[in-house]
């Protein structure tokens, strides 16, 4: 599966956001930091 990161301005503060979504990269980098499987956070 390819993901694009985008940066815009106007979006979330301008924060990485996972192409077609709202959700920051921070957001799932903190789930994966919490413990959480890629595969639990695709599922959330």
């Amino acid at each position: 599966m390819a993901t694009s990161i985008n940066i815009n301005p106007d979006i979330c503060n301008g924060r990485p956001i996972i192409s077609n979504t709202l959700i920051s990269v921070q957001t799932i980098m903190e789930f994966l930091d919490a413990g959480d499987s890629i595969k639990e956070v695709l599922e959330e």
